[in-house]
């Protein structure tokens, strides 16, 4: 990988998370990754999924022989060799493949085996502004290495009745990777997808939400729309697929959130810094 000028120092984690499936997370991970790219930063997104929706999602699902997540978690092979360049300027992907399924099993008997995804990143922080891990909708062994190598964890959160169902047991596990593993670990924030806004339950969902996690939860809101799920099919996040759509709108806002929590992270860091130098 070449030298970079980047936004920041070395690249800030974000593990996108929810064990529930069908929430939105691996197109808020794709759109997120796409739309921090277009304000400039440098970003890596992981699919750290075995059904390799993100890879698929941005037209660049690995063929046999190609370097995947897979090689990189259980053959140590570098992340540079895993890295493909994507059609956003500013992007780049590490690909999954249905092999990372097996790599739970594969990991049961390694050692520090929880710190397989960090120790391969830690290598790439420094080429990048932000890395992005679509995490699988499990609480298992792959989510448990991308929180242990995540500096924060971003929660989708579908706009429906059951929205809070699971929550809990996902901030036990953030808790508990806290204390056991990694001690910088951070809830960075809850982002509210597929609300309609036409109807009364979006609103008592997003106002539940509110109330239980106050200002975690990001104020852009991602609308349910035919465009958000219509642009995977053509290999394209949907700041690309359709760039005036209301689902590329609200994910702009959302990264433009991202990036002011990151400034502000960063700002943190460097008052520590010069702090701990005076001291």
């Amino acid at each position: 990988m070449a030298e970079r000028e980047g936004r920041y120092t070395a690249a800030t984690v974000l593990a996108v998370a929810n064990q529930k499936g069908g929430v939105g997370k691996t197109t808020t991970s794709v759109s997120l990754a796409a739309s921090l790219a277009e304000l400039g930063l440098r970003v890596l997104l992981v699919d750290f999924d075995p059904q390799g929706n993100a890879s698929s999602g941005l037209g660049l699902r690995a063929h046999p022989g190609q370097a995947s997540v897979y090689d990189v978690l259980v053959d140590a092979v570098p992340v540079e060799q895993a890295v493909v360049p994507t059609s956003q300027p500013g992007l780049d992907l590490i690909r999954a493949t249905i092999d990372l399924a097996g790599a739970e099993v594969e990991l049961v008997s390694a050692f520090s085996r929880e710190h397989k995804l960090r120790r391969a990143l830690d290598a790439a922080r420094d080429q990048y502004d932000a890395i992005i891990i679509d995490c699988p909708p499990s609480l298992g062994l792959l989510t448990v290495n991308a929180m242990t190598a995540a500096d924060g964890v971003v929660v989708p959160i579908q706009c429906e009745y059951f929205a809070l169902e699971g929550l809990g047991a996902l901030r036990r596990n953030v808790d508990l990777i806290r204390e056991q593993l990694n001690p910088n670990l951070e809830m960075t924030g809850f982002v509210l997808t597929m609300l309609d806004a036409r109807t009364r339950l979006s609103q008592q969902v997003v106002d539940e939400v509110r109330s239980h996690f106050g200002d975690r939860v990001f104020k852009a809101r991602i609308p349910r729309t035919v465009r958000l799920a219509e642009a995977p099919g053509f290999g394209q996040p949907i700041t690309q697929f359709d760039p005036s759509s209301r689902g590329a709108m609200a994910y702009r806002r959302l990264a433009q959130e991202v990036v002011e929590r990151l400034d502000r992270r960063a700002n943190d860091q460097q008052r520590d810094t010069e702090q701990g130098a005076v001291a």
